[in-house]
């Protein structure tokens, strides 16, 4: 008997960008303008990618990038942003906790928008070390997760949103005495259809990244609480982690 997919193969469909239209091209450049400000630079993996944006963005201001994702129906959507030709030969299906790259290939690693806390303890510390492993000596990470204690304090346990073409329901909960925030979704789709999933993802703390992180060479370089580089806070929205391996 097969095994059933893992939730996050299931969450990250094509749908995905009308359902969070927001994420788009032109927040994607206003993040990669941090990202450079913070020392980003040369060859660099665009780790978990989606449809590319901020591979795109990266591209745009002159560097080497390289986008990964899991979900080939996502990377499909490439094609639809503007000036795709850009993004030719550049982006890669695979597994995060298992790269198709050499010891020391990136200068730069980026990992955005809580694509991390997918694969269970141990499967997020192998992408912890795979993400070690590809980055050369002196090369920065960039990590962007949830804010625990900003999610605990908002978590919002039902809401519904209609678009032009879907409508979408979301129960939202904490689990594991609140080291988890999990989500069951429904999605109605205007041309019929429903889909249904559910998301499961580890909130971690700040101190437990920095001894992950610690512990396969890679030091705290700075922590941050949102894409303008605020100082982090408890409520602060994003966890915005900067490491030097």
């Amino acid at each position: 008997m097969s095994q059933p997919e893992p939730w996050y193969a299931e969450a990250f469909r094509s749908d995905y960008r009308r359902v969070y239209a927001h994420r788009d091209l032109s927040s994607a450049r206003a993040e990669a303008g941090f990202l450079l400000a913070r020392g980003l630079s040369g060859r660099v993996l665009d780790l978990c990618c989606g449809f590319g944006r901020h591979t795109l963005a990266l591209r745009e201001l002159g560097l080497n990038v390289l986008g990964l994702d899991l979900s080939m129906e996502l990377l499909r959507e490439a094609r639809t942003l503007e000036n795709p030709r850009q993004l030719e030969l550049r982006l890669v299906r695979a597994d995060a906790t298992a790269l198709p790259f050499q010891r020391s290939s990136f200068d730069g690693v980026v990992n955005l928008f809580s694509s991390f806390g997918y694969f269970g303890e141990l499967g997020d510390a192998r992408m912890l070390s795979e993400i070690a492993r590809v980055l050369r000596p002196g090369g920065l990470a960039i990590l962007d997760l949830m804010n625990p204690a900003f999610v605990r304090a908002n978590l919002q346990s039902e809401s519904a949103r209609e678009g032009q073409d879907f409508l979408i329901r979301e129960t939202r909960a904490l689990a594991d005495g609140g080291k988890r925030v999990t989500k069951e979704v429904e999605l109605r789709l205007a041309e019929g259809g429903i889909r249904r999933w559910r998301e499961d993802v580890r909130l971690y703390e700040v101190a437990e990244m920095r001894s992950l992180l610690g512990g396969r060479g890679l030091t705290v370089e700075s922590v941050q609480g949102d894409f303008e580089g605020q100082p982090f806070t408890a409520e602060s929205t994003r966890l915005l982690i900067c490491v030097r391996r």
